[in-house]
């Protein structure tokens, strides 16, 4: 049986929908970095997820070609993520998204090396006649954090990051967001698929001690 990411490691993909603190480990990342609305149809970041994904599943079908990655195993390709930010701000402002700056990720398996990677960038392009060269390697140790599973439309999120705040206040921490550590969102569900009031994102906040 493949070996998935959200079964293998709950305690980061899928955490209870109420607030909790985990220490999250460095961990490489396909990444895709761009600016602007993310629900735009024509938009940069609908391109980048089709770059992610291209790479993705190049690596993960890496067993049919002639590119035999050391210490590989079968996998279920992670779920996408982002990191999000906006110029001036504390947090997200989700009324002005033509703001946003974000960097879209999924995760790689440790075996792959960034000679892996970049044999990946390059197979990716061959096949699909396409410019993946905004795919990068990317290593990222986000530390302590506080997270929670958000049920709803992504504009709700707001009501769940502060009920995150209200337990880091409690216990003593404060959010830490800054150039380095970004509000944080994995996604569990297909947006395309799923309504609205039924997506499953888990939000994630960087914090330290007061």
């Amino acid at each position: 049986m493949a070996f998935d990411y959200k079964k293998e490691y709950k305690e980061f993909y899928l955490p209870e929908n109420k607030p909790g603190i985990v220490t999250v480990p460095g961990m490489n990342y396909i990444a895709v970095r761009g600016q602007g609305d993310p629900n735009r149809e024509d938009g940069e970041y609908k391109r980048a997820i089709g770059l992610l994904y291209g790479v993705a599943f190049t690596i993960k079908m890496s067993k049919k070609s002639e590119r035999q990655i050391d210490g590989y195993f079968d996998y279920v390709v992670p779920p996408l993520e982002g990191f999000w930010w906006q110029e001036g701000v504390t947090g997200v402002d989700y009324s002005n998204k033509e703001n946003f700056h974000w960097i879209s990720v999924i995760r790689l398996p440790d075996f792959v090396s960034k000679a892996d990677f970049d044999w990946a960038i390059g197979e990716a392009a061959r096949k699909k006649k396409t410019d993946f060269s905004k795919a990068e390697y990317l290593t990222y140790d986000e530390g302590l954090c506080v997270q929670c599973l958000h049920i709803g439309s992504y504009d709700d999120e707001p009501a769940t990051v502060a009920l995150m705040h209200e337990l880091i206040e409690r216990q003593g921490y404060v959010p830490d967001i800054t150039e380095q550590r970004m509000h944080h969102e994995i996604y569990l569900s297909d947006a395309r698929k799923v309504a609205p009031q039924k997506l499953k994102t888990v939000i994630r906040h960087p914090i330290r001690i007061k």
